[in-house]
């Protein structure tokens, strides 16, 4: 498999390096970039820019990239470029030499070391790195100015006699330790391309139809795995490692989704990372990375719908793993009680569209806070798992408690926001219905049977309507025949993953196989041919934002292994 670097990084299972292509940032020359994706989204990294030079000039290159390989091809001659280890990069050329270079930033600097070896402090990126060169030569010109190098420009160039060269990039953030590099550079390979196909063994299996994208989805969740480091507790999936590197508190729970089958452990891995840092109150960070979390906002209570999800398909729900996670999702169901019912109508409301997940819907266009009823069906969802692992545990009073208090909440969000034979959003406090055509209001009906039959009746009708959410490519998240409706909208039109596989498995859940098939299928035929996008266009199924997203990639494989 072959990807295009402007839109897929390459990185590896494990690291925080990445090799990716920058054509939309601000003040940062366009170009392939060695970078890193510690620190979260806030800047965007950019490391070495990377040139091919041929006679101390440098020359065009067309660069084409694998799971475990980079070729940089000029006319002259090529460079390849593996990640071969987390904090490892080696590279290898023959006719052509590799120009890393930097520019002026912040107290950035380069020093030469034993053995013709260079040390570059990315001061700005908190890190360092080792410049080695196993063959041919390494030339630096890295001027001193009063406190920092004025420029880095790094050149390995080739050896006379072998019109070739090799050398390693090593990153460390204290102190670099000796070491051998001897392996060869198709041994490194090797070691990768067997990891990565490990992976790929258990990625979830697809039809044939799919097999392209399975294949794109498994390298994208593969290489977007980092390893435990600061706040990251765990080994964990960032969203992606483009631009969204970070890991949000709901994001990661469609990845273990994927993961569940047959990396247990991993999957795992993903819930319990935000289980660590869980507040006090009960509440989830909105988001990790290893440096900051953020508290401004959190995301909505879909662990319980996950676990159910889970449990019809394994036996992951050891009496050790309930033991350790009803505690915290007690707490996570309270503090919407306690901390997001301000007119204490036993009702929970959003106080900003990033709570509940789809930033800008237009549920919240008259203001906040918002009372949704994809919310009270989360959460519904969410104390029936709670009443099913409070009865294992022998809690048998509190099983009691969860049950009830679902029920009620059942009839209240029925109640509440079931007008006109659609469901509608409030506003918290004067009731004052919100006028939206936002598909995040057919979101109840991950309740399948549990809602009344004329309701469910309702909303399969709404969803099978051409003119409002479904598409060729699958459902919108904003109604095309809305005033609202926008193509690049984020979530006022574009199709998502997680609101695609929600529905789709609503639908299964109400008895409605194959329109719940045929929305999957919509969805994994345009994933496969416009790539694994944070979300897409909905009337052309254009990839839209960050191209290589995870939660994509494993509601893809989700969809196609189970669902198509």
């Amino acid at each position: 498999m072959e990807f295009d670097l402007s839109k897929i990084p390459f990185s590896r299972y494990g690291s925080y390096l990445t090799i990716s292509y920058i054509n939309k940032a601000e003040h940062i020359k366009e170009g392939l970039y060695i970078r890193s994706v510690r620190g979260g989204d806030n800047d965007i990294s950019h490391l070495f820019f990377i040139e091919v030079t041929y006679s101390g000039k440098t020359v065009p290159f067309e660069a084409v990239a694998s799971p475990v390989n980079i070729r940089l091809k000029a006319l002259e001659g090529y460079v390849d470029i593996c990640i071969c280890e987390k904090h490892l990069i080696r590279a290898v050329g023959h006719g052509v030499g590799l120009r890393l270079s930097m520019e002026e930033r912040s107290y950035d600097n380069a020093l030469p070391v034993a053995e013709g070896n260079w040390e570059i402090n990315c001061y700005s990126e908190e890190t360092k790195f080792r410049l080695v060169p196993l063959a041919g030569s390494l030339k630096v010109d890295a001027p001193w100015d009063k406190y920092r190098s004025k420029y880095v420009i790094a050149d390995f160039l080739t050896d006379e006699k072998t019109n070739g060269f090799e050398c390693a990039l090593e990153e460390y953030m204290t102190v670099w330790k000796k070491r051998n590099y001897g392996r060869i550079f198709e041994d490194c390979k090797k070691d990768i391309e067997k990891h990565y196909c490990n992976w790929l063994d258990k990625t979830l299996t697809v039809k044939n139809e799919f097999l392209e994208g399975r294949e794109l989805a498994s390298y994208i969740t593969w290489s977007c795995v980092v390893p435990p480091k600061g706040l990251i507790t765990r080994h964990a999936m960032y969203m992606s490692k483009n631009w969204m590197t970070n890991i949000w508190s709901w994001d990661n729970c469609f990845n273990a989704m994927a993961l569940i089958k047959n990396q247990p452990e991993l999957a795992w891995d993903q819930i319990m990372l935000f289980v660590d840092n869980q507040d006090e109150s009960g509440v989830f960070p909105d988001f990790i990375n290893d440096k900051f979390m953020g508290w401004s906002c959190c995301k909505p209570p879909i662990q319980g719908w996950i676990f159910l999800w889970m449990m019809k398909r394994t036996n992951v729900f050891t009496m050790e793993r309930i033991q350790e996670i009803y505690e915290p999702l007690c707490r996570w169901t309270n503090w919407w009680f306690e901390y997001r019912d301000d007119d204490m109508d036993g009702v929970p409301q959003y106080n900003h569209g990033n709570d509940c997940g789809w930033d800008n819907s237009t549920v919240f266009n008259k203001g906040i806070p918002v009372e949704s009823p994809d919310l009270s069906a989360y959460l519904i969802i969410q104390m029936d798992v709670l009443a099913y692992m409070a009865e294992k545990l022998g809690k048998y009073d509190e099983h009691k408690m969860w049950k009830l208090k679902s029920d009620e909440l059942l009839e209240k969000m029925i109640q509440h926001f079931w007008c006109d034979d659609d469901f509608c959003a409030l506003l918290s406090g004067n009731h004052e219905i919100v006028k939206s055509q936002s598909l995040l209001l057919y979101i109840p009906i991950i309740l399948g049977k549990k809602l009344p039959e004329h309701i469910l009746e309702s909303l399969i009708k709404g969803l099978k309507d051409e003119s409002k959410f479904l598409t060729e490519h699958g459902l919108s998240t904003e109604s095309v025949s809305s005033e609202h409706y926008i193509p690049d909208g984020y979530w006022r039109g574009p199709i998502w993953a997680p609101s695609t596989i929600l529905i789709t498995d609503g639908l299964l859940e109400a008895g409605e196989k194959e329109f719940s098939k045929e929305i999957a299928q919509r969805f994994c035929k345009m994933a496969q041919k416009s790539g694994m996008a944070e979300n897409f266009n909905a009337l052309t199924g254009e990839g839209l934002r960050d191209e290589a997203f995870t939660w994509t990639s494993s509601i893809f494989l989700i969809l196609g292994n189970e669902y198509c």
